[in-house]
């Protein structure tokens, strides 16, 4: 009877054995690293990153060519390395401990919610309020008027939308418009939508780190990716210069949204 070591053998390169469960290892650690990488790309943090694994890579050089003089000093920095990598990659740290929490849950919610909705009349009222932002967003659209709208759903920004105007006010499409208006002092800022409602406007977000956006996208787009970096939400931008409609999650963007996917991508995030 074959033991439990030889039923999970692999393969074997040479003198070296592969089981199943090294394959395994080697695909986790690979897909970590790849996510990773998609998560630090275009940030400072990356360049950072590269400088701290050179300096490791280097003490390792030098702990091997017995150079104590040198290797005493990089150890100084080595042995603090996880506090010093925390205190660096906060945010980054915040974004990967988001993404690893959001896949699931979001998964569950769209589930729960679609059980919900079909159960209760709760579904109609959605409906209308989505119909008011697509319809608020694309009247804005074809009159080049600037906006930055912010889903929330049931997520606290505080300490992230700053000097906000609190007006909990009914959503509806001629109060987006009018807040938006260039007469409007509202109208420079952010509305965050919340628990279905025009939460706050005029409220001012944090801007990407990212250093790979393009040089034309403005403040509002740069504060929609810098939100959903930061905080489990969507946001929405119209071009006050094009009129294009952008979409911001988990700090990607993604732009030129036509009105069918405008229309999707509601469905999918408000609540």
């Amino acid at each position: 009877m074959l033991s439990p070591d030889q039923i999970l053998f692999a393969a074997k390169i040479g003198f070296l054995p592969i089981r199943i469960w090294d394959v395994l290892d080697i695909l986790i650690v690979g897909f970590l690293i790849y996510q990773l990488y998609k998560l630090l790309r275009g940030t400072i943090a990356y360049t950072i990153f590269a400088g701290l694994l050179l300096l490791y890579v280097v003490w390792w050089l030098v702990d091997r060519l017995n150079m104590d003089l040198l290797s005493a000093v990089l150890d100084q920095f080595v042995n603090v390395g996880v506090i010093i990598l925390v205190i660096i990659f906060q945010q980054e740290i915040r974004r990967i401990l988001l993404f690893l929490g959001n896949t699931a849950f979001k998964r569950q919610a769209r589930i729960l919610g679609t059980l919900i909705d079909s159960n209760f009349p709760q579904s109609h009222k959605k409906e209308k309020q989505v119909d008011a932002l697509a319809g608020a967003m694309l009247r804005m659209s074809s009159r080049k008027t600037g906006a930055l709208i912010v889903l929330a759903g049931n997520v606290r920004l505080d300490g992230l939308a700053n000097q906000g105007v609190v007006l909990d006010a009914e959503l509806s499409e001629v109060l987006l418009e009018s807040i938006f208006q260039k007469e409007s002092p509202l109208h420079d800022g952010a509305v965050i939508i919340s628990s279905g409602k025009i939460h706050l406007a005029s409220c001012v977000l944090p801007l990407s780190e990212k250093t790979d956006l393009p040089k034309s996208l403005g403040l509002r787009h740069r504060a929609a990716v810098g939100i959903t970096e930061k905080a489990n939400v969507v946001a929405f931008v119209v071009s006050e210069e094009t009129g294009n409609i952008s979409f911001a999650l988990e700090g990607n963007l993604r732009r030129k949204l036509k009105e069918e996917e405008l229309r999707k991508l509601l469905h999918e995030h408000f609540s």
